[in-house]
């Protein structure tokens, strides 16, 4: 799941309805969508407390 992310943030990002580009990723099943959805794209901040 995590290598169609980029893809999704790009699509929704560029105004695309973010159901229609989970459907044509193949995330038809809600747990799958629901950690699209509910997912914070955290890592340049993490990032900066890394050793």
């Amino acid at each position: 799941m995590g290598h169609l992310w980029e893809d999704y943030k790009k699509r929704t990002q560029d105004g695309e309805d973010a159901g229609k580009v989970m459907d044509d990723l193949g995330l038809k099943r809600y747990c799958c969508r629901q950690v699209f959805m509910g997912h914070v794209d955290l890592l340049k901040e993490i990032s900066a407390f890394k050793p």
